[in-house]
């Protein structure tokens, strides 16, 4: 059995979004559009199916048409504690800052864990965090 993957319906930003994801995490982005998939309701380039390969974050992504809801988040956050290196999971905080909000900086908490809370520019709402100290 796998894990779930979340598959985000995004505003005509499915492309960037994959792409930016993408370079964050060091993996492969797939992407079809529209007119791979023959569909005529929207925008031939729109991605009708997107996702990411062959890294360390698995995401689905496509862009909605007409009265498709859109990916709105609330009270949900991407969990990436202790899933990498404190040094990468340091890089990618910061990458995924960039034009995003960061809600609570990455840092060291009183129990000696480090953790930290951001939005990026796609909206979703990312925690992360590493136990002890920045030694990799």
């Amino acid at each position: 059995m796998s894990d779930p993957t979340p598959y985000l319906h995004l505003p005509g930003t499915a492309r960037d979004a994959l792409t930016f994801y993408g370079e964050v995490f060091g993996c492969a982005v797939n992407l079809h559009t529209f007119a791979e998939f023959n569909r005529t309701d929207g925008p031939a380039d729109a991605i009708a199916h997107g996702f990411l390969s062959d890294g360390p974050v698995a995401l689905f992504a496509s862009d909605v048409v007409g009265d498709e809801p859109e990916f709105h988040s609330a009270g949900l956050m991407f969990s990436l504690l202790g899933t990498a290196s404190p040094t990468t999971l340091r890089e990618w905080f910061s990458r995924l800052a960039d034009g995003g909000t960061v809600v609570d900086d990455l840092q060291t908490r009183p129990w000696g864990a480090s953790d930290g809370q951001l939005i990026d520019r796609f909206g979703l709402h990312w925690l992360i965090g590493f136990e002890g100290d920045d030694r990799d």
